[in-house]
């Protein structure tokens, strides 16, 4: 069970967003919320885990940092919606585990995914039950989720969200040779949509 613990208004290149901290006895987790959500059916929401190497480092290796800037440009063109971020680095097994999956990876010639596998570690270790939690919290009566995931769709509905539609948040795969192996595998293991 999650509680709110601190809230503020956070002014970013988007737009000014209201902050909420929560924490579940082991891990904090962020709600940025923009207009009015309480009560609103089909509101805009990301559900995003925490990625070091993109949102910290910059890492052109996958795409989450810009996951996060779609997800904050589809937002603020609705002027309301709702960014859940979940401290869960290297698909929920941690940063250890990515940092070593993805040198697996490089020196097996493998996808990630199987790296995770071949590690011991879960292909996908996320829980979205603190998501849920976070939008009961916010009193959001439905969202509309922007994501290429559909395991992450059919997970919030398992844990009680009512997801109306789905928004791909889709980049140019053509940037660069590891987003093209990224998202390669994506498709692969997760069928999304990209």
């Amino acid at each position: 069970m999650i509680v709110r613990l601190a809230d503020r208004q956070l002014k970013t290149k988007f737009g000014v967003f209201h902050e909420y901290l929560y924490y579940d006895g082991q891990t904090e987790s962020v709600a940025l919320v923009m207009g009015d959500v309480k009560n609103q059916p089909a509101v805009l929401c990301r559900v995003h885990s925490a990625c070091m190497a993109a949102h910290v480092f910059n890492s052109i290796e996958c795409d989450c940092r810009e996951q996060m800037e779609i997800a904050q440009s589809l937002i603020q063109q609705e002027d309301r919606g709702v960014i859940l971020w979940l401290d869960q680095e290297g698909r929920g097994n941690g940063h250890f585990a990515l940092i070593n999956s993805a040198k697996y990876a490089v020196e097996h010639g493998v996808s990630q995914t199987e790296a995770y596998k071949a590690l011991g570690f879960s292909e996908d270790a996320r829980n979205y039950t603190r998501a849920s939690e976070m939008l009961s919290d916010l009193e959001v009566k439905s969202i509309t989720l922007i994501t290429n995931n559909p395991d992450k769709k059919n997970n919030l509905i398992r844990d009680g969200v009512e997801v109306v539609g789905t928004k791909p948040a889709i980049l140019d795969a053509n940037q660069n040779e590891d987003l093209q192996t990224y998202y390669a595998d994506k498709k692969k293991r997760g069928h999304h949509i990209i």
